[in-house]
């Protein structure tokens, strides 16, 4: 209480910054985690169908975070981790500490943690998380080198986790960033210690621009790979890679409008456009390809399609941006739920990730 109350009165003054109605940032540093002092009471309310139902990560959530100093966080990307548990990747993660001051934030920073928690159970009552891994990929957080080294997707192969990172150069106007590159890295004790992949990198200049940011399918024998430019309302592309050829770049195959292009990069032709981060999964009520993601005017949408390359539907708004302005990053809750979707989603203004519920 005593480290809470040293820096209420910075968080107000951040919170100024924090609890407009703007779009959710891209800086993270100018953030406000404390619950009231940032605007925020609870879960937020919702007019339509999709609600708030759970406080995943900081003060306000029953998992308490912030006992593990991860009093603000991003992201939420959940995947099964064939061990009995589901790993949960949060991105730039705001606590106590020796203050990011070259980056010109009051907050210590981790730029990833991870949460596990039990595999397949149901999410209507919340998840809630049994262990932690702070901080398995640190970042430099040097400006002009990697500011930070965020996860975009998760998937196991082969009793092998991998995440897709990217490293982030600088950060934009809200919705825009720059990466350096985007890359593998891999855990082979369930997510414990991970090391990067130096030969799955791919430069952010040139074709690969286009997977900077992905989400991760599993269909079949092959791993469906989504990406995107970095930053929010760009285009979607597809690839694929048999799963046990994952960390080769030159296996990939590219759909190009009408069939998959082996190891041509630049044959990747958009599948959706005016997307930010993306999440993807098969839905049994459906039978069809689920993708969550964000438009244009910062509502969070979902298409649907009866195969992992579409062709996806027109977006169903599921959040107004209206209603909650500041959410971003939808992700996916990667069981099967039956009638109701479930999906991590964050708000900038409270710099947290909420579980979300919709009726399909």
């Amino acid at each position: 209480m005593k480290r809470l109350s040293a820096l209420a009165g910075a968080c107000a003054a951040v919170a100024v910054l924090a609890i407009g109605s703007s779009p959710a940032g891209a800086d993270p540093n100018n953030i406000n985690p404390f619950p009231g002092l940032n605007g925020t009471y609870g879960l937020p309310h919702l007019p339509g169908p999709t609600q708030a139902i759970f406080q995943l990560t900081g003060m306000a959530s029953p998992n308490h975070t912030d006992q593990q100093n991860v009093l603000g966080t991003d992201l939420g990307i959940m995947w099964d981790d064939g061990r009995g548990h589901m790993i949960s990747a949060y991105g730039d993660t705001a606590g106590f500490g020796a203050p990011n001051l070259l980056a010109g934030s009051i907050w210590a920073w981790r730029s990833n943690v991870l949460y596990r928690s039990p595999a397949g159970e149901n999410p209507a009552h919340g998840i809630r998380y049994n262990s932690m891994v702070d901080n398995p990929l640190p970042s430099p957080k040097i400006p002009g080198i990697e500011i930070s080294f965020i996860p975009t997707a998760g998937v196991s192969v082969g009793g092998v986790q991998f995440m897709r990172m990217m490293s982030v150069h600088d950060w934009g106007p809200d919705g825009k960033w720059n990466t350096n590159f985007s890359t593998l890295a891999a855990s082979g004790d369930d997510g414990q210690t991970w090391a990067q992949l130096p030969t799955t990198r791919r430069a952010s200049q040139g074709p690969w621009n286009r997977f900077q940011q992905s989400a991760y399918v599993k269909a079949g024998d092959y791993v469906y790979e989504y990406g995107s430019p970095p930053g929010r309302n760009n285009p979607a592309f597809i690839a694929r890679v048999k799963q046990a050829d994952i960390a080769n770049n030159e296996a990939y195959e590219f759909w190009d409008g009408k069939t998959w292009k082996p190891k041509d990069v630049n044959a990747a032709q958009p599948i959706a456009g005016g997307i930010g981060e993306l999440s993807v999964a098969w839905n049994d009520y459906l039978h069809q390809y689920v993708m969550l993601t964000t438009d244009p005017f910062n509502s969070v949408v979902m298409r649907t399609a009866p195969n992992p390359e579409g062709p996806w539907s027109p977006a169903r708004v599921l959040v107004d941006a209206r209603s909650l302005p500041t959410a971003y990053a939808p992700m996916i809750y990667p069981y099967q739920t039956g009638s109701s979707l479930y999906f991590a989603l964050g708000v900038h203004n409270q710099y947290n990730v909420v579980l979300m519920r919709t009726p399909l």
